[in-house]
This record gives C-alpha cells, sequence and structure tokens, in this order.
C-alpha cells in the first residue's frame, strides 16, 4: 500500500430526486437514481483494486452496509458550502495528514478505468498538477502535490467555463492535462451508449 498517494471519490448519497436531477427531467427521478447507482458501482469496481489509501466523500451522511464497505475505503463527510469549498477542505485535510499525491475524482464517469487513474498518479511524479477535462467544458480529475486554494475559488461551477479557468490557476506550473471524457449529466450523454441502453428503453 502506497500511504503516500491518496484518492478521493466525491459522492452523492444515492436519493431519488437528489442525484442526476438533469437526467431526472427527462427520465424521471426513478431512473436517474438506478443510473447514479450503476454510476457508484462503476466507481467503486475501478477504485478498490488500486493499492494505494482511498477515501469517498459524502455528500450528506455517512451510509453503513453500502458498497463502499470493501476495498479498503475510508469514509468521510463533504463539508457544507459550494463545490468549491467541499473540495478545498478535502485537499487541506489531505495534505494535513501527510499525503504526498492527491487526486480527486467524482462519481460520474463510466468511461474511466483503474489504469486512467493509475496513470494520473504516475504523471503527477513528474507534474505538479494533472486534470483530466470533461467534454461539458469541468473537469473529471484533479490532482496536485500542494495546496493551490485559488482552484477552488471564483469559479462557476457546472459551467463550461470551469476547466479553462482552473488552468489559469495553475499558471507557471508543471501541467499534464489528460484525456478528455464525458460526465454523464443529461439524457445526450448516454442515449447512444451502449452500456447505458437498459436505462433508457
Amino acid at each position: 500500500m502506497d500511504n503516500e498517494k491518496l484518492l478521493m471519490i466525491f459522492t452523492k448519497n444515492p436519493e431519488a430526486g437528489k442525484v442526476k436531477t438533469r437526467l431526472a427531467r427527462d427520465l424521471g427521478n426513478n431512473k436517474a437514481l438506478e443510473i447514479y447507482k450503476f454510476l457508484l458501482k462503476h466507481s467503486h469496481e475501478i477504485t478498490a483494486p488500486l493499492k494505494l489509501e482511498k477515501q469517498v466523500f459524502y455528500s450528506s451522511f455517512l451510509a453503513e452496509n453500502d458498497i463502499w464497505e470493501t476495498g479498503g475505503f475510508e469514509k468521510k463527510l463533504q463539508i457544507d458550502g459550494d463545490l468549491g469549498d467541499k473540495m478545498q477542505a478535502a485537499f487541506t485535510d489531505a495534505f494535513a495528514q501527510g499525503y504526498q499525491e492527491v487526486i480527486i475524482i467524482g462519481s460520474d464517469l463510466y468511461d474511466i478505468s483503474s489504469a486512467d487513474i493509475s496513470a494520473a498518479f504516475s504523471e503527477l511524479q513528474d507534474h505538479d498538477y494533472v486534470i483530466g477535462p470533461a467534454k461539458d467544458g469541468g473537469y473529471y480529475l484533479l490532482g496536485m502535490k500542494a495546496m493551490n486554494k485559488k482552484l477552488f475559488h471564483g469559479k462557476n461551477w457546472s459551467t463550461s467555463s470551469v476547466f479553462e479557468d482552473s488552468l489559469k490557476d495553475m499558471q507557471d506550473a508543471k501541467i499534464k492535462v489528460l484525456p478528455e471524457k464525458n460526465d454523464i449529466d443529461m439524457l445526450d450523454d448516454i442515449k447512444d451508449h451502449p452500456a447505458f441502453q437498459n436505462f433508457i428503453k
């Protein structure tokens, strides 16, 4: 186990009406919840085998007897505030615990693998930051070796400017931009994807 590396996974507690709300507009709350649980299961499957420290951050309460019981995950709670506040607190705590390389991912990405995360940590050894742009203008992965609070302020979260604005906060540093991937937020993101056809029939 590599105790200098930390992977943080941000999740939402899977409750109907509180997850994938943009998908729910087209498919209804129950289908949106099914899809989010499917994405959570995928997130667990690709991160559980990784031989490094892992923390899963819940949005509203610490759940018991769920999928994160296995695979070596420490359970934590996101603080109150916007996404920037939540991520800043998580990174600040991680560096205070002594971790040297810290990466955060969300739980709404299907096209990400264990190898992708391992590769991101490898890139972080030679770069100050790694960041994975999402097709919607945000990012699906962010990693760093020292705290940079600027990354978590002055952003219009969940808009198309987040990735570009974040790059500006890393100026004069060694940055590795990873391949672009597609977060699952709307029906257009899944309607042609074979893995999701059972949910939208």
